[in-house]
């Protein structure tokens, strides 16, 4: 029997998808989009670059669409078919199937021709627009002296701080001060917090600390984009609603991205596994060498000050504050492949917030002031988000 292209795709979907039920074209092609990336195997960075041109070519279909008295679900997946096979050409495959399971269910006619027209046209202008987003190469120099081994293993994405941004002036418009000097009663909190709750073997730290900790193990936008669903599919919501609220979270979240990583490259400040080992060189004696310590989660090929985290929960924490105005706030939810599909529910988005930080301490990820200095920076990139809106083409 020959495969069905959308088997895999759906399974993905299901996985990562929020328990709510599906409402319209926007959520469930931001669902679909988050399965693609996941069968990419891409990286958090360029999977948050895509989903921030996809979201953004999509936005501008129903826009489109709704001033030529077209269809805007056509738009929305002529849309997303455009550039998610520019973006994602491996998955090509999967693209077409979800993009011909939409138009079927779309009644043939001009509207529907119309509008597949639109989002193709607006595709084509986001991509275009975004054509100057270069990728530079990777030349990342190891730290070491003439003759001595490092480890090999190459680090995630040096260059990112060097892409285009959608609404920061800089990729450092935002950089954090310095962590906490190594001699300071601040650092001494911090290691001795991680060291304490974060260890793989830690005796300190909870079974619900763990739980989250293995839950926040996954970054790819899907496991964001179920909490921004929580509120897309209120009652009373549009698609024209939903669509510029998933832009600007989108474009905010690639920003985060590109402002994170600049700051940790700046700073390069050590991880936990690495300050934890060599405590006996920090020049402070109120922290305590444990030479085989080891962090429940395995930590990133990457520097630790700030927290990525951290800055993308608050990005979309600050913007959905925005976005509801002070009304009502649903149940928040979304799911994570690194608890086996777990679903997970906030009553309030602080509460979100804070469970993601905690759960990189937890996780022996990251020191408090990382999350704390992410935490920061995310809410001026969301502010900002919200201020200005997301970029228009």
């Amino acid at each position: 029997m020959k495969p069905n292209p959308l088997t895999g795709l759906l399974a993905a979907a299901a996985v990562i998808a929020s328990p709510i039920a599906r409402a319209d074209a926007i959520t469930d092609w931001n669902q679909t989009s988050g399965a693609l990336l996941t069968e990419a195997k891409l990286g958090t960075p360029p999977a948050m670059r895509v989903m921030a041109v996809v979201q953004t070519a999509a936005r501008d279909a129903v826009g489109a669409a709704q001033r030529g008295h077209a269809s805007a679900e056509a738009a929305i997946a002529a849309a997303h078919r455009v550039s998610l096979a520019r973006l994602l050409p491996a998955q090509q495959v999967s693209i077409d199937a979800a993009h011909q399971a939409a138009l079927a269910a779309i009644p043939d006619g001009p509207a529907k021709a119309a509008g597949i027209a639109a989002g193709e046209k607006a595709a084509h202008a986001v991509l275009a627009a975004r054509a100057d987003d270069v990728i530079a190469p990777e030349s990342y120099r190891p730290h070491t002296s003439v003759g001595a081994y490092v480890p090999t293993a190459a680090v995630a994405v040096p260059q990112w701080s060097q892409r285009k941004p959608w609404l920061l002036a800089s990729a450092a418009q935002f950089r954090p001060a310095a962590p906490p000097p190594l001699e300071s009663a601040t650092w001494v909190r911090d290691f001795n917090e991680v060291k304490d709750l974060g260890g793989r073997n830690s005796t300190r730290r909870s079974a619900e600390q763990t739980e989250a900790a293995r839950f926040w193990d996954y970054s790819l936008p899907a496991i964001y984009h179920g909490v921004v669903r929580s509120v897309a599919l209120s009652p009373g919501r549009d698609l024209a609603t939903n669509a510029r609220l998933f832009a600007t979270v989108a474009q905010a979240m690639d920003d985060a991205m590109i402002a994170v990583f600049d700051a940790k490259y700046h700073h390069n400040f050590w991880r936990p596994v690495t300050a934890i080992r060599n405590a006996d060189r920090d020049g402070n004696d109120a922290t305590q060498r444990e030479p085989n310590w080891a962090s429940l989660i395995d930590a990133p090929m990457h520097p630790e000050y700030p927290s990525g985290h951290s800055i993308l929960a608050a990005t979309v924490a600050t913007v959905l504050k925005a976005e509801l105005k002070g009304g009502a706030l649903p149940t928040l939810s979304t799911s994570s492949p690194t608890a086996k599909g777990a679903t997970r529910l906030w009553s309030s988005l602080d509460e979100f917030v804070r469970e993601v930080s905690d759960a990189r301490v937890h996780g022996g990820i990251h020191f408090r002031s990382a999350t704390d200095a992410g935490e920061a920076m995310g809410n001026r990139i969301g502010r900002l988000a919200v201020e200005g809106g997301a970029t228009p083409f």
